[in-house]
């Protein structure tokens, strides 16, 4: 544990104390007041921030979409989205694999699941790139009052962009989750207006960030480990064991805070009501105390209690489909090229938010198989 000086925040770092927080939201709150000074009347109440029973009862009304079974019938598209990827890659050579492959394919998806128009694409990725910019800055240092007043902007344009959307939905009605969203809408008693309009910026960001990042992440590994990428080139059914242990390994999402709702002792230092607890993800899942040799890569683990999406109640919605997704994608790379190699040895930008682990441009070249 590690007291933050000056600041009412404890971070913790072992996966069992990681774990214990994460599946008591009785007493670790996702519940947080507003930063000093602004109106929480200005604020979307996410389902992301909200215990249960609020958050039980809006997670349901999404969760169908990203069941198992929902998630197979996504599979053939995923394919074929990832394999077009690939050949527009493939005919350039050298691509930002960035640019190329870890942002357009969690994008293409979550709006097609949506039902976002393809030339409306570029927007939504724009909006979600704002909407995370600055994410858990916020807990280690006072408001940047510029950037909210900016993500309020971001947020007002797509809830009337969200608006239209929903409208034309409840004139004609499609298969997709706008449309389940609409419905739940009008029945009232489950959802309102505002809360669906929360639900879809939240699924917006969430449905391709970490995705984003998890791919990129798990480029940056094989290379950097070359027996690994030996490993799962020469035989693929490694390959869902090589993204979980990139998400061990690399976590795409590095910390997740919470709020004490309550006077509670954690490894003798007593925490006080309100005080934030920001668990370290990234830590958790290098805990010796769980993984053996933790600090090796290792993509032939078989114990993989990591917590890259999060425990309890808000473990994420969307772990089957991120999942997925990177190994469709990886897969296509592997499958479509004899090799890949980074252009530059130059440090690549990193993502400009400390809650996620990645990096923003990934220059590579590309050899065809």
């Amino acid at each position: 544990m590690y007291r933050h000086p000056g600041l009412p925040i404890v971070s913790v770092f072992r996966h069992v104390d990681v774990q214990g927080i994460l599946r008591d939201p009785a007493t670790w709150s996702n519940n947080f007041p507003p930063p000093p000074g602004v109106d929480p009347d200005r604020l979307p109440r996410s389902m992301l921030g909200q215990d249960p029973p609020d958050h039980t009862r809006l997670r349901s009304l999404v969760s169908q979409a990203f069941t198992p079974r929902m998630i197979r019938r996504l599979e053939p598209r995923l394919h074929e989205i990832a394999d077009e990827i690939m050949t527009a890659a493939l005919a350039q050579g050298d691509v930002d694999f960035v640019q190329a492959m870890t942002y357009p394919l969690p994008v293409i998806v979550i709006a097609e699941m949506i039902g976002v128009p393809p030339a409306e694409r570029p927007q939504f990725k724009a909006w979600s790139d704002v909407a995370v910019a600055g994410l858990g800055t916020g807990l280690f240092a006072p408001p940047d009052m510029a950037r909210l007043e900016q993500l309020q902007a971001v947020l007002r344009d797509m809830g009337v962009y969200f608006s239209a959307l929903a409208e034309e939905r409840r004139r004609a009605p499609r298969e997709d989750l706008l449309t389940g969203l609409v419905q739940a809408e009008v029945e009232g008693s489950k959802l309102t207006h505002a809360e669906m309009i929360t639900m879809l910026v939240l699924l917006l960001v969430a449905g391709n960030e970490t995705t984003t990042t998890l791919i990129g992440n798990a480029v940056l590994e094989l290379l950097d480990h070359p027996d690994a990428l030996a490993q799962v080139r020469a035989d693929p059914t490694l390959l869902p064991g090589a993204i979980d242990e990139v998400l061990r390994f690399a976590s795409p999402v590095q910390l997740d805070p919470r709020r004490a709702t309550r006077r509670v002792e954690l490894r003798g230092e007593v925490i006080e009501p309100d005080q934030i607890v920001v668990s370290w993800l990234g830590s958790a899942n290098r805990d010796e105390d769980v993984f053996a040799d933790p600090e090796r890569f290792d993509i032939t683990r078989t114990d993989a209690r990591h917590l890259a999406f999060g425990l309890g109640p808000h473990y994420c919605l969307g772990a089957n489909l991120a999942r997925l997704e990177a190994q469709t994608a990886i897969g296509a790379l592997l499958r479509r090229t004899r090799s890949f190699e980074r252009t530059t040895s130059e440090p690549l930008p990193l993502h400009p938010s400390l809650v996620f682990r990645g990096v923003t441009s990934l220059p590579l070249r590309l050899t065809a198989a």
